[in-house]
């Protein structure tokens, strides 16, 4: 455990949420308590001079792959997925601006009532003053996920890592909602993820960090203080880096 005061491990990172975590056990729409909890863990990580970019889903409000399930064209429902993001993305402006840190909402469709467009200067350039940034929209085109978007987004601004918010401490070899007997895995590699279908990300997403060698950190964001444990140093969920083999938890 770092000493208190400890500099941040990381100095620019990625929080990768999807819409799903705001929902909380309501399943569908944002829940104010996750989002105000959220809003404050984000706004302590970026007081410890930490750059903080986030990149927000939309699946508690539209998603489009259930959609094309159901008979909807593919692209129609993405897109309308990336809109829902936008819904989420201005909901955590606001909650992270009333905990006191500046916010900008970014957008990869232009929507300029309500979200700047998505420039990659522009958005270092708020990460250096000091803001939060929000990218919203996904990539900006269907059949691409907003884990893919996660993964462009940190590529693009420089970040260091993306965590990666899940309900769970990690990553483990089997669903641990479902069976009992899967072991989690401290550290594994980008090959070693792929090659077993890990279900962490998509695997563009995953590709697109292994050839940046952008690390991933999986971690679960129903703990309290989990985001600025990972900024300080201590070793919380796993950590997706180099293609050395998985190994198993403590």
């Amino acid at each position: 455990m770092p000493a208190p005061g400890a500099a941040p491990a990381y100095h620019r990172i990625v929080l990768k949420l999807s819409g799903e975590a705001l929902a909380g056990r309501q399943g569908y729409g944002i829940d104010p308590e996750i989002l105000a909890r959220v809003a404050e863990e984000t706004a302590e990580v970026v007081r410890l001079g930490v750059q903080v970019a986030i990149v927000i889903g939309g699946g508690n409000i539209f998603r489009g792959i259930a959609a094309s399930a159901d008979g909807m064209e593919r692209a129609t429902g993405d897109y309308m997925g990336m809109l829902a993001t936008v819904i989420n993305a201005l909901a955590l402006q606001d909650a992270i601006e009333k905990a006191g840190v500046a916010t900008r909402v970014l957008s990869a469709i232009e929507m300029r009532a309500v979200a700047e467009p998505y420039i990659r200067r522009r958005a270092i350039r708020h990460l250096e003053k000091g803001r939060v940034v929000v990218f919203a929209a996904g990539t900006g085109n269907p059949f691409f996920t907003t884990d893919t978007a996660g993964a462009l987004r940190a590529v693009e601004i420089g970040a260091e890592a993306i965590f990666k918010a899940t309900r769970v401490d990690g990553i483990y070899t089997a669903d641990p909602e479902k069976d009992p007997g899967a072991v989690k895995l401290d550290r594994v590699g980008y090959i070693e993820v792929l090659n077993r279908g890990l279900k962490v990300m998509d695997t563009t997403a995953i590709s697109l960090c292994m050839e940046n060698k952008l690390p991933i950190v999986v971690f679960n964001l129903n703990r309290s203080g989990n985001i600025r444990r990972i900024v300080t140093g201590e070793p919380v969920g796993s950590t997706i880096s180099s293609d050395t083999m998985g190994q198993p938890g403590a």
